[in-house]
């Protein structure tokens, strides 16, 4: 019996199903949520904030004395800075302002990830370091895409899908002029680490490095090593911490979490 025919339909089939199952689960990974997300921020951005009041940055790195941080989003305008963070996930999402970590529930499995207030504090400032601008004139917005609700009360600066687009709308008393708003455009263009594949490998082993509690790591404020110590009275003795290594003249601490 000639089982040819049989063998070729089957190979057939094969021939778009496997390149389908790749991709699905491509599009399933945490790395092409977040460009999905971040995509989708890019067009409603495009649609619904004017080009020449809004100057936009995408996927941006920057130097910080401990590695770098990479910003989804920044905009630049003359009502102030706005550096968003985007999430595409879905599911119930449960979290405070001040939680150092949020949930998600999807179906019956939970997730935690880090509160994106925080990631975007870092964010804040490393804008802040390079831009010499006031704090008051940076502005912090996330957003959810991906058809996630919330559980909880909801910061005000947290917001879903176009929603950030009225928060950043909501602010109109100017405090740049053009040729300010031109001038930390040109800063960025030039001070960020260029969008390429190299910067955003090593800014993924920052992450690693500093994710690890043990890591070797620099003091944010002298550049110094930091060091781990420990308490040696009082309520918190024997506790452990990260000190500069050039206290006293740096008291920089840093909680130590294992």
């Amino acid at each position: 019996m000639d089982y040819s025919p049989i063998v070729a339909q089957v190979w057939g089939m094969l021939a778009w199903f496997i390149p389908a199952a790749l991709l699905i689960g491509l599009l399933k990974s945490p790395w092409a949520k977040g460009q999905i997300g971040e995509l989708l921020v890019r067009l409603f951005a495009h649609w619904q904030l004017d080009k020449h009041t809004y100057r936009r940055l995408h996927n941006v790195t920057l130097n910080t004395p401990d590695g770098t941080t990479q910003i989804d989003h920044v905009f630049l305008s003359p009502y102030g800075i706005f550096v968003l963070e985007t999430k595409n996930m879905s599911g119930w999402i449960f979290g405070s302002e001040k939680q150092a970590q949020w949930t998600q529930k999807l179906y019956k499995r939970t997730f935690k990830f880090q509160n994106p207030l925080r990631q975007n504090y870092k964010h804040l400032k490393a804008l802040e370091a390079t831009l010499g601008v006031s704090p008051e004139h940076l502005h912090s917005v996330v957003t959810f895409v991906g058809g996630s609700s919330f559980k909880t009360e909801v910061p005000a600066n947290v917001t879903q899908g176009i929603g950030f687009i009225r928060y950043i709308h909501s602010f109109q008393q100017p405090v740049f002029s053009e040729a300010e708003v031109d001038a930390m455009l040109h800063a960025l263009q030039t001070g960020r680490r260029a969008p390429t594949l190299a910067p955003h490998r090593e800014h993924v082993q920052n992450l690693k490095r500093r994710s690890d509690p043990t890591a070797e790591r620099q003091c944010p404020q002298c550049g110094n090593a930091l060091l781990i110590r420990t308490v040696k009275s009082g309520p918190k003795a024997g506790q452990q911490f990260w000190g500069c290594s050039a206290f006293p003249k740096c008291r920089t601490m840093q909680a130590l979490k294992l």
